[in-house]
């Protein structure tokens, strides 16, 4: 069984990856990742589209000059696009916070299993717990970066917006706000190092005492070594 100590830091480094995990699949199933404000010379007006929309569905609305909505629709990211890059990018990020999730749940394996044992496999001990996190950590940040890059490089709102009213006519320009669903993933990232400085402190804490137990003769006192 393990030590008092080794359960406490591992079952506290479990609930940090249990939160990370549940902050993902918030992350995926909510849709508040960006709202945008898209603007379209008309014939004789301005129109604007407002936007807000997550990596799967959103919803849309239409208004003229004196901010009278004329409709409003929900839709489906995917089937709205028909820039290919853009939607490429959409999977991609799909997939990458996919393999996060996977990552983040290896992870909450790893540090219930040494709360509870001890694994005599290293990788399935405190090596596991910073590969799993690093990676969790790693896929959340790619995601970040490739969010922003597929707004501002391939027009993603821009491209929304004709889908989602394809009568529009020339774009004017265009106002973001990066929602909840996608701010949210800096604390991810803060929960996978929190779990990496915990498992840090408490190998380092290991390795310390056991090198204490493993201090040459030379070191002894000179009473014992003469006896």
């Amino acid at each position: 069984m393990p030590s008092r100590k080794k359960t406490t830091m591992f079952a506290s480094a479990f609930f940090t990856c249990i939160c990370s995990f549940v902050i993902i699949c918030v992350v995926l199933a909510t849709q508040h990742w960006m709202s945008s404000e898209v603007r379209f010379s008309g014939t004789n007006s301005t129109i604007t589209v407002s936007l807000t929309y997550g990596l799967f569905s959103g919803t849309c609305a239409q208004f003229v000059d004196v901010g009278l909505q004329v409709s409003e629709r929900t839709f489906q990211v995917a089937d709205n696009l028909s820039n290919t890059k853009a939607k490429s990018m959409i999977i991609a990020i799909i997939v990458i916070l996919v393999l996060s999730l996977l990552s983040s749940l290896l992870s909450s394996g790893f540090t219930c299993t040494n709360a509870v044992s001890n694994p005599y496999q290293t990788f399935l001990g405190p090596t596991g717990v910073y590969t799993w996190n690093s990676l969790c950590g790693i896929f959340i940040l790619i995601a970040m970066i490739l969010f922003p890059v597929n707004i501002e490089e391939n027009g993603l709102s821009v491209e929304l917006a004709y889908g989602c009213f394809s009568f529009l006519q020339t774009h004017i320009k265009s106002e973001h706000s990066y929602g909840y669903s996608y701010w949210i993933m800096l604390l991810i990232i803060f929960l996978n190092i929190t779990s990496i400085i915990i498992i840090y402190f408490y190998d380092h804490a290991r390795y310390s005492k056991k090198k204490e137990q493993e201090r040459p003769i030379e070191n002894a006192p000179k009473d014992v070594i003469l006896f």
